[in-house]
């Protein structure tokens, strides 16, 4: 039997904090941030992570990774999940993917998999969550 994909949607306020970074060294600079997020509407959560990222010389280029587990409740289901981030920017132009680290699902959110868009406009966050609950491992 296929699993049913459910869609989920709101916004989010997220608080990026820089940790470290070597400005000063030679070649592309990387960085460390830890991110923390409140997120509202179908998915009533928080959550904790942390990013790498590396800057580009080039105006609007860059790239990071980032993992960040979230603790709430999506669409009446409490648990927590992993979310893993791999964006590039070119000149500018995002490509980012979000997705739920595989069986990283607890409590009623067991077997969750799926994948988020983010939506940034007028500095406001938003996310659309495409993802469905399959059978438990």
């Amino acid at each position: 039997m296929e699993a049913v994909v459910t869609h989920a949607s709101g916004t989010f306020e997220v608080k990026l904090n820089p940790e470290w970074t070597d400005e000063k060294a030679e070649g592309v600079p990387l960085g460390r941030m830890s991110i923390d997020k409140q997120f509202h509407g179908d998915l009533q959560a928080v959550s904790t992570g942390q990013m790498l990222t590396a800057m580009s010389s080039v105006k609007g280029s860059a790239g990071y990774v980032a993992i960040e587990r979230v603790i709430g409740t999506l669409q009446d289901r409490h648990g927590t999940f992993a979310l893993q981030h791999t964006g590039v920017m070119t000149r500018g132009t995002p490509e980012l993917t979000i997705n739920v680290i595989p069986d990283s699902g607890t409590g009623q959110l067991t077997g969750l998999a799926g994948a988020m868009d983010i939506t940034v406009a007028d500095g406001k966050h938003s996310y659309n969550f495409h993802y469905t609950l399959g059978e438990k491992p």
